[in-house]
């Protein structure tokens, strides 16, 4: 009996698809996705914003310059948000590098802590993660290392560790997608929302994560907002040392959604999914 049905995950794609098409007057609404219908909607959020400014707190944390990333799917939402936080990085500590462990799953407690575990074992003393569970967090806390946490903030289970976190305000694109189905306004066209429309911002700060890096963060987070910087506008450099974006250039909506190469500072290669 509901007229508007939200689909939270990208998964869901295909069973929206075919279930809107048996159901015309119903709204479909369908986070991460890339298919759209007469009565079917896809919005997303720029966490890749979020994840510029967490990488520059990680970048001014570590000691080791040795940065650790749980990733869950080599996917381009993954990739443009781990090359994001390489790039927040490196953009304070030249020397950052970022080591990425793929997991292929978006939530599994043991291979995420797993995964964490291999990094400490490679040095990385900041452990951050694209998953879901708060195992990373507290097995950095554990060992005496820092840690970048994701959607939910996690300080209350590693107070030591958790150094901030990108984490979403969905309620801003829902309030105002519910506002236009009522109205009848709505139309299915694709939303890429980011901090500038408040659908993402950090966590508070650990205590330990001092002024000085705060303020920078936020001089940053101002630029983003007002649209002075992009996070990623050239030049930019694959791994390998290739040119990518010529300086000046800024990568459009569509190449970003399609990021498939890992940039200058990220180790590793995409592997095939």
């Amino acid at each position: 009996g509901y007229n508007v049905i939200v689909a939270t995950s990208f998964g869901y794609m295909d069973s929206v698809m075919n279930v809107a098409k048996d159901y015309p007057d119903v709204t479909f609404l369908h986070a991460t996705g890339y298919q759209t219908a007469d009565n079917v909607g896809i919005y997303d959020g720029r966490g890749y914003q979020g994840w510029y400014l967490a990488g520059i707190v990680a970048g001014k944390m570590t000691k080791t310059n040795s940065l650790g990333y749980v990733a869950p799917y080599p996917i381009p939402e993954v990739i443009r948000n781990m090359n994001a936080f390489a790039l927040g990085a490196r953009s304070v500590n030249p020397e950052a590098t970022v080591t990425p462990i793929w997991i292929n799953a978006w939530f599994d407690v043991q291979k995420e802590r797993d995964a964490a575990q291999a990094l400490l074992d490679t040095g990385a003393d900041v452990i951050a993660r694209e998953s879901d569970s708060v195992e990373p967090d507290k097995l950095a806390e554990q060992e005496g290392v820092y840690a970048i946490g994701y959607n939910a903030v996690s300080a209350d289970v590693a107070p030591n560790a958790v150094l901030t976190a990108p984490i979403w305000d969905w309620s801003v694109y829902y309030t105002q997608a519910m506002k236009e189905i009522a109205a009848g306004t709505w139309k299915p066209t694709p939303v890429w929302w980011g901090m500038k429309e408040g659908l993402l911002s950090l966590a508070p700060y650990g205590d330990m994560v001092p002024e000085d890096v705060r303020a920078l963060v936020e001089q940053e987070k101002a630029r983003i907002i007002s649209g002075e910087f992009d996070v990623f506008v050239g030049p930019l450099k694959d791994n390998t040392g290739a040119e990518r974006v010529a300086a000046g250039v800024t990568m459009t909506d569509e190449e970003k959604l399609a990021f498939n190469w890992l940039v200058e500072g990220v180790k590793g290669s995409v592997p095939a999914q």
